[in-house]
This record gives structure tokens, C-alpha cells and sequence, in this order.
């Protein structure tokens, strides 16, 4: 039987590495997880291993290179983002990943924003909030100021997902994707790498389309190794490589993402303020992007609701009202509203509602879900263009098939017709797809985005 050609995608995230192969219609035929123990840094701080990382790409190429039942055409990496990789100048690794909730001492950036203009306008321009080591710019910034031995003989920089790929095809490149989310090192205003990094003699590669492909020969076989991607970017791909009608994506799960890439309107100090910024997709340009902590706000109210009607961890999902009930419950407005009246509490746990005011579980849920929802929108709100052209949005992860969630969302937004989307490994498949026309000549028109229109 001839062996199926196959994509070969490393999705790495901070705690489960996967490996998955799609076949030439962006099928997934299969996928493997892993987890490795975390090991420490050069100070002790917890970090991926690296070592053991790449290890473990060597070893499962190796086996899908000698299958007989794939044959692997092309490889590419998706990984999280704000990690960096210090290489000398034989392109060797010198230094751990460094983890990027690693704390950033307050003494590094000690008069760093004061030369562009002060920090609040260092963050609009590079479209960013002050995150700390979140910012991978400013790793390099902490490297330089701490660790200057270190620091000096760094030849090479690279965001993690373009030295995995080089690990196979020796390039030392960039690519939008990974410069252009809260990295801090981009100028959104001049769409070019931010002067502090020349003021700082950092030297970064130039970056090529995240479509570019290198081939490099395995085991006698010639294949095609990408450049890597950023997951966030590559989750959006599916949907902004194949819409042929301007969207919003709401990407549900511990967070909410909500990504706009046809508001061209420029990041605002206020709307930075509010946990916006803005990142570059891949097809290089601006994506305005708000975020809410939906998922871990709803489980933690959850359990509170649980603990008080004695129900079991899945009662929550049995929980389908009539249509008509969450209409009638989005109709009494803001004023009706019982949870969260005065915003998120620092604990993320409501505690200021009367669980014993409901008269079942079903009741408080929808009471909850609904004043959830409506702070979903407002965070929705945010990424829309004054003048919004937006026709369609789509609803992808956990969140979509909740009954509540989405129909408050198709209340809410009227003028758009709402769909949930049905993609399972949305990171891994972006990977895909960036690349997968470049092999097989077409294969982007056999995508489906497992479409559901949500009926208000």
C-alpha cells in the first residue's frame, strides 16, 4: 500500500508538545502528545528543556522519515510565543530558554522608555501593554544589562519557532508573525524593526513570509522545512487565508481572544490601557487584538455555584435553556445584570450574589453565564473599527458550544451573522496551511472550517 504524503507539524506549547500530520486535503491523520519535566535556568527559574526538546523533534522525523506508512513532504513549527534562542556564531544554542514568566527586575528598563518618548508611547507604538519578560524585546534589553559576557556572544537571535526550523535547514531567519506579537521590537507606525534596537546594536534578521519554505534532504529524501510560526497567528490563519468577507475571531478557551484583522484604525493609549494590542498575521499585516479572561473567570465562579447546589463537575453542561429564556434574560439589559456588576473582583470569584435568591443550579448558571457573556462583548467591542465592516463572526474552542455564550453573542452583535467553528488544532492546521499550497498546488480549497450559523 503506498504510504500517505503528509505535513509534519510540531505544535509546542508550554506544556503539551504535540506532533501532527495532515494529509494533502489539510486532513489531520494523526496526532501524538507529550510532556516533558521542566528543568531550571542559568538561576535556578523553571524552563522548557531544551535538550530534551530537541531531541525529541530528531527522534519523531526519524521514525515518520522511516515509516511505511506516511511520507512526510514538508515540516513546519508552531510554538508559543516571547521566547528567544541565543546562538553563537557555529549556530549553536548557548544559553536555556528562558521562560518568559521569568520576573523582569524593575532595575533593567530603569530610563530604557525615556530616549522614545516615555513608556505609554513606546507601548502605542509598538502596539503592546508592558508585560515584563512577556515582551520579548525586553529579554533582550534584561540579557544585555545582566548577562553582558552572555549577551556578547550572541551572533544569532531567534524567536523559538524559527530556531526549531533551523535545526533542519540551518537559516537563521525572521518572519512577521513572531516579531510582530507584544514583542515590543516592532514599529507599528513605520512597519519596520523599532529604532531602540539599533541604539542597542541588536542586529535581528529581516523578516521573509511565513510562507517561505527551505528544502533540505532527510534520510535520502528530499523535503520542504518551513520557518516556523507564532501559535496565535497561526490559529487565525485558517480563517483570514480562505475568507473571502471581513471577520472577527473570538478564540474561547482559559482566554478569550478576540482578533479583528480588518480594523486598520491605529492602537490607542486607552485601548492599550484595557489589555489591547495589536499583532502581526501572516500575511504581514496589523491584527487589533483585545483579551478577556473568560475560561478561568468561569470555572472558578462555577465551582462556587457547584459547591452551593451540590451538582456534579459536568451539571454545567446539561445547561441548555429555550432560546426565548436567554433573549428574555438579554433583553432586561445591563440593569438586570447580578454578577460582576462592579467588574471583575480581584479574585476573580463573585461573591457579592446570594446563590439561595435561584431556584436551581440551571437558573444561577444562565444568570451567570449571561452577565459573563455581556462582559465578552464589551471586550469584543473593543477591536471594532469606528466605521465596522465586519459582516461575519466566528466563535472557535470551548466557548462555542455553549448554548448561552453564543446566543448572547449573536443578540449582540445584529448586524453580523455569527458562526461557531468547528477546528480542532487550529495552531497546528495555521502551520499547516501556510505552507501546504507550496507542495500540493490547490490543497487550501479542501479546507473546512466546520461552519455552524447561530441562529439569536
Amino acid at each position: 500500500m503506498k504510504p500517505t504524503e503528509v505535513l509534519v507539524i510540531f505544535d509546542i506549547g508550554k506544556t503539551n508538545k504535540k506532533v501532527l500530520l495532515y494529509d494533502n486535503r489539510l486532513r489531520l491523520v494523526l496526532e501524538e502528545e507529550s510532556s516533558f519535566p521542566e528543568v531550571v535556568d542559568d538561576e535556578g527559574f523553571p524552563c522548557d528543556d531544551a535538550n530534551l526538546l530537541e531531541k525529541w523533534i530528531q527522534e519523531r522525523l526519524h521514525h515518520y522519515q522511516n515509516s511505511d506508512s506516511y511520507e512526510p513532504r514538508g515540516v513546519n513549527f508552531t510554538t508559543y510565543g516571547a521566547t528567544l534562542v541565543y546562538l553563537d556564531q557555529y549556530g549553536k544554542r548557548i544559553s536555556p530558554i528562558y521562560n518568559y514568566l521569568k520576573p523582569l527586575p524593575e532595575q533593567v528598563l530603569k530610563g530604557f522608555f525615556e530616549p522614545y518618548g516615555g513608556q505609554e508611547e513606546f507601548s502605542r507604538r509598538s502596539a503592546s501593554p508592558l508585560l515584563g519578560m512577556l515582551n520579548s524585546g525586553l529579554q533582550l534589553v534584561w540579557l544585555k544589562r545582566t548577562k553582558p559576557d552572555l549577551f556578547a556572544k550572541a551572533e544569532q537571535i531567534l524567536h523559538l519557532p524559527q530556531y526549531l526550523a533551523s535545526l533542519l535547514h540551518g537559516k537563521g531567519v525572521s518572519e512577521h508573525t513572531s516579531i510582530g506579537c507584544h514583542t515590543m521590537m516592532w514599529d507599528f507606525d513605520r512597519m519596520k524593526y523599532h529604532s531602540w534596537l539599533a541604539r542597542e546594536e541588536i542586529n535581528l534578521p529581516h523578516p521573509i513570509p511565513v510562507s517561505e519554505t527551505f528544502p533540505v534532504v532527510m534520510l535520502g529524501n528530499k523535503i520542504e522545512a518551513g520557518v516556523g510560526i507564532h501559535d496565535s497567528s497561526a490559529s487565525l490563519a485558517p480563517y483570514i487565508l480562505t475568507a473571502k468577507e471581513a471577520f472577527i475571531l473570538v478564540s474561547t478557551g482559559t482566554w478569550c481572544i478576540n482578533m479583528n484583522p480588518f480594523n486598520k484604525e491605529p492602537l490607542t493609549t486607552e485601548q492599550l490601557r484595557q489589555d489591547c494590542l495589536c499583532f502581526l498575521g501572516v500575511l504581514g499585516k496589523p491584527v487589533k487584538s483585545s483579551r478577556f479572561f473568560l475560561g478561568r473567570i468561569h470555572d472558578l465562579n462555577l465551582e462556587r455555584l457547584e459547591e452551593h447546589f451540590f451538582t456534579d463537575e459536568e451539571a454545567y453542561k446539561r445547561v441548555d435553556p429555550e432560546p426565548g429564556k436567554i433573549r428574555e434574560l438579554w433583553e432586561k439589559g445591563a440593569d438586570a445584570q447580578l454578577f460582576f456588576r462592579q467588574g471583575i473582583p480581584v479574585g476573580l470569584v463573585e461573591l457579592g450574589v446570594d446563590c439561595g435568591q435561584f431556584g436551581s443550579f440551571e437558573d444561577a448558571y444562565s444568570r451567570m453565564m449571561v452577565d459573563l457573556s455581556l462582559l465578552v462583548v464589551q471586550s469584543i467591542e473593543l477591536v471594532r473599527a469606528e466605521n465596522d465592516k465586519t459582516k461575519h463572526l466566528y466563535i472557535t474552542g470551548g466557548f462555542a458550544r455553549n448554548p448561552i455564550f453564543r446566543t448572547i453573542l449573536s443578540l449582540a452583535f445584529p448586524d453580523k451573522q455569527v458562526y461557531t467553528s468547528e477546528v480542532d488544532n487550529a495552531s497546528s492546521l495555521g502551520a499547516a496551511l501556510v505552507m501546504a499550497d507550496k507542495i500540493w498546488e490547490g490543497t487550501s480549497s479542501h479546507l473546512d472550517l466546520g461552519l455552524r450559523k447561530v441562529q439569536p
